[in-house]
Order: structure tokens, then sequence, then C-alpha cells
């Protein structure tokens, strides 16, 4: 098979996926990519096809990403945000000019949309761990998307853990969370919606 099949890209994006966690083990929250079940769920609980902007966090090698492409509307955008520099290289190289791949950190999320001149995020899906990161960062994290989501907007975070939903429910009230098992490892899928 050439090399831009889509099992060569999927079994390159798996073996990078897995060297990235090995050697940053605290900023991903994985071994393996998301599963396609997985991708599905965390689709429908953001309500991609009626948003206008969406916010990625931690793209991983793109798989996601993709998904998310796919679901949108063809006037949408996208922004794409990984801390890793290799994942971040792998986003970029996706051909949709929907897709802004950004290489920085949630936290400047508030910049990074001013600098790309993108209105406020109808849904903002986050795959990075807040279980491995300090508490008062990850509380950080959430305040800055609380604060940009529009009203009736969605946060979606794929977890291992629950700490996103101890730290989301001051801000966002009692979250809703299905249990992914067709993933390694098995997934939470929690999602808010923000308050008109």
């Amino acid at each position: 098979m050439a090399n831009g099949t889509p099992v060569r890209r999927l079994l390159n994006g798996r073996f990078a996926f897995f060297q990235e966690f090995l050697r940053h083990p605290l900023e991903i929250g994985s071994v393996v990519p998301s599963s396609r079940y997985l991708e599905r769920r965390v689709l429908d609980a953001a309500a991609i096809e009626s948003a206008r902007t969406v916010v990625e966090l931690g793209s991983g090698t793109g798989g996601t990403t993709r998904a998310i492409l796919r679901a949108m509307r063809p006037h949408a955008k996208l922004l794409s945000i990984d801390i890793n520099p290799h994942f971040h290289a792998m986003v970029s190289d996706i051909d949709d000019d929907r897709l802004i791949a950004h290489l920085g950190d949630a936290h400047d999320l508030p910049s990074i949309l001013r600098h790309y001149g993108l209105d406020a995020p109808e849904a903002v899906i986050s795959g990075i761990p807040f279980s491995t990161m300090d508490r008062q960062v990850g509380a950080e994290i959430c305040q800055v998307i609380s604060n940009l989501l529009v009203p009736n907007g969605r946060f979606v975070a794929y977890q291992v853990s629950n700490r996103v939903a101890t730290l989301c429910r001051p801000l966002f009230g009692t979250e809703r969370v299905a249990l992914e098992f067709r993933n390694v490892p098995p997934m939470r899928v929690y999602h808010w919606q923000k308050a008109s």
C-alpha cells in the first residue's frame, strides 16, 4: 500500500502516539489514539453539526480532528491546539481550509482566538488529561472555557478519571457522562451545556 493510505496513516499515527506518550506521559491521556466509537460519542455530545466555531484542545495525531472536520458545516472553523510539537506537525498536514492548527497552551485560548479572528466557540472538545495536570492549572483551563463559550455552547471532555467533573461543576453545574468501553482505555465522555 502507498504511504498515504488510511491504513498506513492509522498505523503511523498509533506508533507516533505511543512514542509521544512514553516521552510525555503527563501530557497525553492515553497510550493509543481514540477509537471511532469514542469519536462518534464525543461528536454527538458536542453537537458539532450546528457549530460555526469549534475548539479542540489536545489534538493528538489528528484522528478526532479529522472526525470533527467530517461532521462540521462547510463554512465552520476548527481551531485545534496541541502543546506537543510532534502532534502539532501531524495535524498541520491535514488538508482542510476549515482547520487552524496551533502549537500552544489551552491557557492562552482567548488570545489564540483573537489572533486568528475567530468568534467565541459553540463547542469546545478536550482530550487533554485533567487527571495528570496540576489541579489549579486544570481549574484555570475550565474557567477559560466557561468564559469563552457562547450561551448554550457545549464543553465535552473525554477522560480516564473524573477530575474534570469536579473542576467543572462549580462553573457549569452537574455533568452528563457516558462511558465508552470500545476504546483503549475505556473513556468517560463528560459534557456540559452553558446556561443561556
